[in-house]
């Protein structure tokens, strides 16, 4: 089957490991140790695990509790989001110098069409590689980057998992569908363990058991649109374009009331149908999205918006409605709405699970605040990896904390492994260090 382009033009780039990369280049006593970022809490998931951790089992979106019971002498930390986030506008920014057409998938994740360089010369293509690697390293302090290039968006994200980490691999064009034949259907998206038990049903566990299927069949089995995908992408067909801004940007739904409301809780309520909606018209499109926005329209006829952003997109209900209404809950309706709507932007066809949410501790926010909220003073809670200032020792990072105390390992990114002390949690010597 002829390849998507006639040559090998669109990069896929993951970063390896990335949350636990970050933890461990900003804490050098973690460095070579297995790490756990994520949910810290009873019902936390893991995001993200170091390789070191991965050894013993350690896996994303397992249960933290499961994930300790493996490795329970990692390091499990929460998540730092400002420390993704610049690390990660470091490496889109180094994405774009070398083509305007790049579509980021989430912080560590994207695609660049190399097409698009008006300087692109094919016959360079793994020097190009190479170079935007090693330069993805020294700006970021030495974190590493998997690549795969490929004539389709899929294709290169698969190459991209060949020789991770911290490798590349480029598709030569006419071998894809060899390239995956052998796969494990899983392997293409959207084919997850309830697909893939419809499809061991029929006979299939890889991509080339799943070609030996009438597209009429698969149709049968899994419906319309995901029969006709999966027909298409078992053949390594993919036409998809690199999309550096969606022509939908955003999606919302908003109500204006007869009679100005002032009760919270039919206020919550609301909120949460509205979230469930554009929940809805993000699956029924394919979507997902990373920030989340309420507005509202004070009696006074003042407008007011509150927005807060996923660590990574996400269609989940639980996930949009709970950070709505976190962002409800800063908003005052002492005088009455008016009018009150929800929104979601930062769209993508990407999903990741809220790895970040602890269900029942609160004090692990599954959303990043809004820049305007992340002036407002913290609570004194102390989450392990969060980074702090004392007044006597300097900085450093909350290495545990409970029952009224807070340890701390004092070290930093350019200074080496200092010693451990722990304080009184409320300690006004202790500060939080953004």
């Amino acid at each position: 089957m002829p390849p998507e382009r006639p040559s090998a033009t669109i990069l896929h780039l993951d970063l390896d490991a990335f949350f636990a990369a970050v933890e461990q280049r900003d804490k050098p006593s973690l460095r070579g140790r297995p790490v756990v970022v994520g949910g810290i809490g009873p019902r936390g998931v893991v995001a993200t695990a170091s390789y070191e951790a991965r050894a013993f089992g350690v896996r994303s979106a397992m249960r933290s509790v499961e994930a300790r019971s493996l490795c329970p002498h990692a390091a499990f930390l929460s998540g730092r989001f400002f420390a993704y986030r610049e690390a990660s506008r470091l490496v889109m920014d180094r994405l774009r110098a070398t083509s305007p057409l790049v579509e980021p998938l989430s912080l560590d994740e994207a695609y660049v069409d190399l097409a698009a360089a008006p300087d692109f010369d094919a016959e360079r293509l793994p020097a190009l590689v190479d170079q935007l690697r090693a330069d993805i390293a020294d700006i970021t302090g030495g974190l590493t980057a998997s690549v795969g290039v490929a004539t389709s968006k899929f294709m290169a994200k698969i190459a991209s998992e060949i020789n991770k980490p911290n490798g590349v691999f480029i598709v030569t064009p006419g071998t894809e569908a060899d390239l995956i034949g052998p796969m494990q259907v899983t392997v293409i998206p959207g084919v997850g363990p309830a697909t893939a038990e419809r499809l061991r049903r029929l006979g299939v566990a890889t991509v080339e058991d799943l070609r030996a299927i009438d597209e009429d069949d698969l149709i049968r089995t899994v419906g319309q649109a995901h029969g006709t995908s999966l027909w298409r992408l078992a053949r390594a067909i993919d036409h998809r374009p690199v999309v550096a801004e969606r022509e939908t940007k955003s999606l919302s739904v908003e109500d204006t009331f007869e009679h100005d409301v002032t009760d919270r809780a039919e206020l919550r309520a609301i909120v949460e149908r509205m979230a469930h909606r554009v929940t809805t018209r993000l699956q029924r499109h394919g979507w997902s999205a990373r920030t989340i926005t309420v507005k509202a329209r004070r009696h006074d006829f003042e407008t007011l918006s509150r927005s807060s952003t996923l660590a990574a997109p996400t269609d989940s209900p639980r996930t949009i409605t709970d950070a709505a209404e976190r962002l409800l809950a800063g908003i005052d309706v002492a005088g009455g709405l008016r009018l009150i709507g929800v929104g979601v932007s930062g769209l993508t066809d990407w999903v990741q699970p809220d790895l970040f949410d602890d269900g029942d501790a609160p004090e692990q926010p599954a959303v990043e605040p809004a820049e305007d909220e992340a002036r407002r003073p913290r609570p004194r809670t102390w989450s392990p990896g969060f980074d702090v200032n004392h007044r006597v020792h300097g900085d450093g990072w909350v290495w545990g904390s409970g029952l009224g105390r807070v340890t701390v390992r004092f070290e930093t990114r350019d200074t080496p492994p200092g010693p451990v002390l722990t304080f009184a949690a409320d300690d006004p010597d202790l500060t939080a260090r953004t």
